[in-house]
């Protein structure tokens, strides 16, 4: 049976375990988004304490596509070198590392942007009107994921992980409470992946064949008329064979709205894409006891699971956790003296 110490193959990539630190934005880089060495620290040290999978923050694939003006950014082989040099830290110490790759439409920040979405229709009363894409837009972005794919695997990522999720650019496509269009990129369900499909068949023209691309979806709009776990399920199956290798399930962000939230509250909308899709999901939210967050993988819940705060108040969840589980895990050799199994 397996359980989250157990090993995880997806496609040529091989993880230690099924732990993955999700992708948390940071908003600390300089508004170039060039890498810090904070950056470095800060996933190196995840590394350190045992995760199994670390996927770097939201990286944007143009100026406009920014969530504020501290993201970090991949719209420019200048960026490279900085995304490099936290792969380079992530591997020597032990863990895998994956980029998620994203445009913030109509809720980017970023100071002097002109910000653009599906439809014309602002986050909430305090925020910008954005402007519709054209279709030329929409294909000028295609271009954008594209080329932040090549320089991702440039940088030597493991695996890249397309944000579709959270109410950003392309998850304000999938939702029909944010996109009204009347074209071939709005109403049907066919329409409304239409882009993600586009994304997804660029990227996997430049992303090299052994290495896995997973998709973060939003499973629920926690609005009416929104978007449910089967509308997204059916939405993945259009574009699956796309290159469509992991699912990354994760809630909210469509509009303002705040869930109501606990422990393992996005597990079940998991179990509902996977069951429907067939394909391997990540599950998580606001997880933190290991043998809740063990439970989910030995019952076959999930494929793997994220934990995103805790992993902010405790890098080394991941040692502190195989204690709890009864796991022999070999401790970093600099730490061993604070194993509590020592």
């Amino acid at each position: 049976m397996a359980n989250i110490f157990s090993e995880y193959r997806i496609k040529n990539l091989v993880l230690k375990n099924r732990i993955v630190m999700p992708p948390m934005c940071m908003y600390i880089a300089p508004e170039n988004g060039m890498v810090t060495d904070w950056h470095v620290i800060h996933y190196a040290t995840r590394a350190v304490g045992g995760v199994g999978l670390i996927i770097v923050e939201a990286t944007a694939v143009a100026p406009e596509g920014r969530l504020s003006s501290n993201d970090l950014g991949i719209w420019d082989d200048a960026h490279v070198d900085g995304l490099a040099s936290i792969v380079k830290a992530v591997h020597e110490n032990g863990a895998k590392i994956g980029i998620q790759i994203n445009h913030g439409g109509r809720k980017c920040e970023a100071k002097g942007m002109d910000i653009e979405a599906p439809s014309a229709i602002p986050y909430d009363e305090k925020s910008k009107t954005p402007r519709e894409m054209a279709k030329a837009d929409i294909a000028e972005t295609v271009n954008e994921f594209k080329n932040a794919a090549i320089r991702a695997d440039r940088a030597g990522f493991d695996m890249i992980q397309i944000h579709a999720a959270h109410g950003y650019l392309l998850s304000e496509f999938l939702s029909p409470l944010t996109n009204h269009r009347q074209d071939e990129y709005g109403g049907s369900y066919e329409n409304r992946v239409r882009f993600l499909g586009e994304v997804l068949d660029t990227v996997r023209s430049v992303w090299p064949a052994e290495k896995p691309i997973e998709v973060r979806v939003s499973a629920e709009d926690y609005g009416e008329g929104g978007n449910q776990p089967e509308d997204l399920a059916a939405m993945l199956n259009l574009v699956k064979d796309k290159g469509i290798d992991s699912v990354n399930v994760s809630t909210g962000g469509v509009i303002p709205v705040v869930p109501k939230a606990f422990p393992g509250y996005q597990v079940p909308h998991a179990e509902v894409i996977k069951r429907l899709t067939g394909l391997p999901v990540v599950a998580g939210g606001l997880l933190s006891d290991p043998a809740e967050v063990n439970a989910i993988i030995e019952q076959g819940k999930a494929d793997q699971v994220y934990l995103g705060r805790e992993l902010l108040r405790n890098p080394y969840w991941a040692l502190h956790a195989s204690r709890a589980l009864g796991v022999d895990l070999e401790w970093p050799a600099p730490y061993k003296r604070a194993d509590v199994r020592r």
